[in-house]
């Protein structure tokens, strides 16, 4: 392994992947895996060789974790033992911040008040439970094991175990879904009062159950505009209800954004660990390296419980195409990119490396530019997509 000093040597954030489910729903293209009983014991010390492994390297030896996220999968699956067993390989092998942000992702129907206080003894102060609906027919097509009354009943339970940051995940543009119907769900997760929400427009995605179904019969997905409409009504919707959008589809009561999740619009450097998880690290020349770890849980504990190098492929990028990257994900934040940390961070400044590429966005008001920041304009948000396209083949 490559051995480089970072050039953002402070802050890390470490991803962990549990990728086992009760059921694969037709949607999902994350690296979920359905087995009747999980290899647990042996899953937690693949986890723990490949942390340790990691904890050596000199890309990210002795820096700060502020961040941890345990996704999926179905994390809330997993024993609150192993959950432990991680954070407290984390705060031995680097400095865990103090107040470091450590989310699990749950699904209703896999926890219950007593699993739930036990995450949190295990070091878990942030949850994020993916409800998707509260309307029982769209849950039953999206083939979710839970329905809204018990997606209610999860957050409840999770307020009682001692949660006081939790965020719940909603999507919109389902087949034949109303405005109407959209937005009495939207409300429903308003009443509960969660900290922060993702809303996601529903993507079918190649190589999964879905793509599939929809290449045999066509489903009736919302048009361009529509799905627009879907994003302006949800945005409107919670900035009356006090949530900022501090992302395209994310919101938050003020100062409860999701800082793991930020971290990669601003294209820090994260450790991923677990079947299927990526990780990334900067290069001294201005490029960056990512990997992905083996996808079969079989095959990753295999390979973690041997020596702890589980990486399946990696590749590295150079500058230009990694400062691509960075705009084509900083652009995805309301605040969008800071041109000053852009120039410390790649050497020059954005217009000298893209210019040609953002003018016309400029000139067509989709972006807005400054001496301070580059970032979307209301009209520009459906357009996202575009404009990275634009300058990552620029």
């Amino acid at each position: 392994m490559h051995k480089t000093l970072n050039r953002q040597a402070g802050e890390l954030h470490l991803y962990v992947h549990i990728p086992f489910c009760v059921h694969k729903c037709a949607y999902c293209d994350f690296n979920s895996h359905v087995r009747q009983a999980p290899p647990w014991e042996h899953y937690r010390l693949a986890l723990l060789a490949e942390l340790d492994h990691w904890s050596d390297q000199g890309q990210f030896a002795g820096r700060k974790l502020t961040t941890v996220f345990f996704g999926g999968g179905t994390p809330s699956l997993a024993p609150a033992t192993l959950i432990a067993d991680v954070l407290q390989l984390a705060a031995q092998r680097f400095e865990l911040a103090g107040d470091a942000e450590i989310t699990l992702e749950a699904n209703p129907g896999t926890v219950d008040t007593a699993r739930f206080a036990a995450y949190r003894e295990a070091g878990i102060n942030r949850l994020s439970i993916g409800v998707q609906s509260f309307d029982d027919a769209e849950l039953l097509w999206l083939e979710r094991i839970h329905n809204g009354s018990q997606a209610m009943q999860a957050f409840e339970r999770a307020r009682n175990a001692g949660f006081d940051n939790i965020s719940l995940d909603l999507m919109h543009g389902l087949p034949g879904q109303s405005m109407h119907g959209w937005l009495e769900s939207l409300n429903a997760a308003i009443g509960l009062s969660p900290e922060h929400l993702s809303c996601y427009q529903l993507t079918i995605e190649a190589h999964t159950e879905l793509a599939q179904r929809h290449r045999r019969q066509p489903l009736a997905l919302p048009e361009d505009e529509l799905a627009l409409d879907f994003l302006r009504s949800t945005r409107s919707r919670l900035s009356d209800a006090g949530y900022q959008a501090y992302e395209v589809s994310n919101f938050s009561r003020p100062g409860r954004y999701c800082r793991h999740n930020d971290a990669y619009w601003l294209y820090h450097d994260y450790i991923g660990i677990g079947a299927g998880a990526a990780g990334k690290w900067d290069e001294d020349d201005g490029g960056i390296t990512r990997y992905a770890d083996i996808r079969s849980p079989e095959g990753y504990i295999k390979a973690g419980i041997s020596d702890g190098r589980c990486i399946n492929n990696s590749e590295t990028l150079g500058l230009k195409k990694a400062a691509g990257e960075a705009v084509w994900l900083g652009l995805r934040r309301h605040d969008g990119i800071d041109q000053q940390l852009f120039s410390k961070r790649f050497g020059q400044k954005i217009g000298e490396m893209f210019g040609e590429a953002l003018r016309p966005w400029q000139r067509s008001g989709h972006l807005l530019i400054s001496e301070e920041t580059i970032k979307l304009s209301d009209k520009g948000l459906g357009m996202a997509d575009s404009i990275a396209v634009s300058v990552l083949t620029d």
